[in-house]
């Protein structure tokens, strides 16, 4: 178990940490969360001891390995295959010394010792991770000097999961992945064996793999249970207890200050108003738990809807210099769509929304829009082009030659920069703040179509809401790429696939792409490794008749029908609560029930959601046991 206790952090006069405690279990799935520049890199990088607090401790147990992907990627002529067995320092160093060792005794040590570590299978247990982060066998076996920095992170991240710490620390690892990387990571990292410690904003990996959230606000640590909507959940809860206990207590005050005042200089009244004042001052405030102000996105709507399809395409092909990457393209876009394009990096995505956004022209074929079409275009790489002298006023200026001030400066407000931030230079803005910035630079004329390429990579969890509120009040047609999952089920309503050189619809939904993505990468590591083991006759397949199926079914039913009465007990309790908790004036006359039953509450639906996991699994257990 990692402790922090009374940690004291300050950057000049901002206060990050103030003398913030909490305590991660052991073997546990830490999401870490809070705004952006809140603090949190900061308190990894005192974990691995790359920084020291100003007071307090950070106390890891002994013999634990620390993981932790480096913040520069790796380079140089090696291989990324070599590149990852190497990051297990054990069995590199046990293999090297294989190839000199001469004293039989030695010899034998080392090869027990590389047995013991399952050191002859590392190489596919490589390989697997590799794959799951989007390099093929041919990939795999090219030098890390060959491929760009975001590919390079990945290599970084795949030595990191391979080495296998004790205790994996994980800072937005999903950065440099694309949503096929990201399913695999989340399927990977919920089989991971060791604790994981992870800051995220992708609301998705935080529900599916974390089973505590390490919340930072305030400058203060507080340990939830459970995964982020549990969190949100009981965060929300307790925001209002605390509310109304501070109205109650706020009443309370009123109530003694008016005694003391009224009857403060009275002989007859002196001592009882002394006793209030003793009161008053004992009476420790409560302070509610109140959110930090997310500032909206605003998309501007079209003024004038064009008439379906926008844009169509007939036997379209499009590439580089007379080279296609797609061929075949036979697609409409309405003038309301909400498209999510799905298909692993380089497959042609970015291609495709080029063509679509008219920054392409088509090789072949015909491609066909409305004369009238304005298309707005967000890119992730598009932050870097702004000019970093430049300030908002000054880009939203350039769009406005005829605009006052006052309603230039209204603009700027309107998109999220008020007052002197809007005369702030691009080069301080945060990564937030930038594709804020360029999102409202893409928006603003209200276009007919707007294409978003990766547009929360700089946003924390609060602004991807309020990006996915703004996203679906707007009106026009939208194509999203993006590996926020989360993002893409609130926001699309068709999901079309670029992969083996085209562009087609995907009938299906998330769910059903994520089974396709591990079943592509041939699923995860731990089972890839039973494959491996089963091709290498380490482990037999089992054959069984239909009288073994049907055997082995059995107990199966009981267990589901055992479930199915569980989850009714607790959904006949959760009824009760509700029913008690209805009542408004609980939290006046009882606050102590109303927050015990509030937890017991949390409690009830935590325990109903595992059981409902636990009976699909086994329903899909044994359909598969009865044939």
């Amino acid at each position: 178990m990692l402790h922090i206790n009374d940690l004291t952090v300050r950057i000049g006069p901002r206060v990050l940490f103030d003398k913030a405690t909490a305590a991660l279990p052991d073997r546990a799935r830490i999401g870490f969360v809070g705004r952006n520049g809140a603090g949190k890199t900061t308190l990894f990088r005192m974990i691995s001891g790359e920084a020291v607090p100003e007071s307090g401790t950070i106390t890891i147990p002994k013999n634990m390995r620390l993981g932790r992907v480096e913040q520069e990627a790796p380079g140089g002529p090696g291989t990324l295959i070599d590149f990852v067995l190497a990051a297990d320092k054990e069995r590199a160093a046990l293999m090297a010394e294989a190839e000199t060792a001469s004293d039989p005794h030695r010899i034998a040590e080392i090869q027990t010792r590389l047995v013991d570590i399952d050191a002859h299978a590392a190489p596919a247990r490589a390989a697997a991770i590799l794959e799951g982060l989007g390099f093929d066998e041919a990939a795999q076996h090219r030098a890390l000097s060959e491929f760009s920095g975001g590919w390079r992170m990945r290599v970084a991240l795949a030595a990191v999961l391979f080495s296998q710490p004790d205790f994996l620390l994980l800072d937005e690892p999903t950065n440099y992945l694309d949503l096929e990387g990201t399913l695999w990571l989340i399927d990977y990292l919920q089989r991971y064996p060791g604790t994981i410690f992870v800051i995220s904003h992708d609301r998705d990996m935080l529900d599916e793999v974390a089973d505590h959230i390490l919340h930072l606000d305030q400058a203060k640590l507080t340990l939830w249970r459970g995964n982020y909507t549990s969190f949100e959940r009981q965060r929300r809860e307790q925001q209002a207890i605390q509310l109304k206990h501070q109205k109650k207590q706020q009443e309370q005050r009123r109530h003694l200050q008016a005694f003391v005042d009224r009857f403060r200089a009275k002989a007859t009244k002196a001592a009882q108003a002394q006793s209030r004042l003793k009161m008053l001052a004992k009476m420790e405030p409560i302070t509610a738990i109140v959110d930090g102000h997310v500032l909206p996105f605003h998309l501007p709507s079209p003024q004038k809807p064009l008439s379906p399809p926008i844009i169509a395409m007939d036997d379209v092909s499009v590439g580089y210099d007379g080279v296609p990457v797609l061929k075949r393209l036979n697609l409409s876009i309405a003038e309301d769509d909400r498209i999510g394009l799905l298909g692993s990096n380089g497959n042609g995505k970015s291609t495709f929304a080029k063509l679509v956004g008219g920054r392409l022209a088509p090789l072949e074929g015909s491609l066909k829009k409305s004369s009238k079409l304005d298309v707005g275009f967000f890119a992730q790489h598009q932050v870097d082009d702004l000019d970093e002298k430049a300030t908002p006023y000054q880009c939203i200026a350039a769009l406005m030659p005829d605009g006052t001030e006052a309603k230039i400066r209204a603009r700027c407000a309107q998109i999220g920069f008020p007052n002197v931030k809007a005369d702030t230079k691009i080069a301080l803005l945060s990564g937030g703040e930038k594709a804020r910035l360029l999102m409202g630079l893409a928006s603003f004329y209200g276009p007919h179509l707007l294409i978003l390429d990766e547009p929360t990579n700089h946003l924390d969890i609060d602004s991807r809401a309020a990006l996915i509120e703004a996203i679906n009040d707007y009106e026009g047609a939208i194509i999203l790429v993006s590996h926020d999952r989360h993002l893409l089920e609130a926001c699309a309503d068709r999901l079309w696939l670029v992969a083996g050189g085209s562009v087609k619809p995907f009938e299906g939904d998330m769910e059903d792409y994520k089974k396709y993505v591990l079943e592509q990468a041939g699923g995860s590591p731990a089972r890839q490794s039973r494959k491996d083991k089963d091709a290498n006759g380490s482990a037999k397949a089992e054959r069984r008749d239909g009288a073994t199926a049907r055997k082995e079914a059995a107990p199966l039913k009981k267990q589901i029908a055992s479930l199915e009465e569980k989850m009714k007990k607790f959904q006949d309790l959760l009824e009760k609560i509700d029913g008690v908790l209805a009542d408004a004036t609980l939290f006046q006359t009882n606050p102590a029930k109303a927050g015990q039953l509030a937890g017991q509450r949390a409690e009830l639906e935590r325990a109903l959601t595992a059981a409902e996991e636990e009976w699909l699994e086994l329903s899909s257990a044994y359909e598969a046991a009865s044939g």
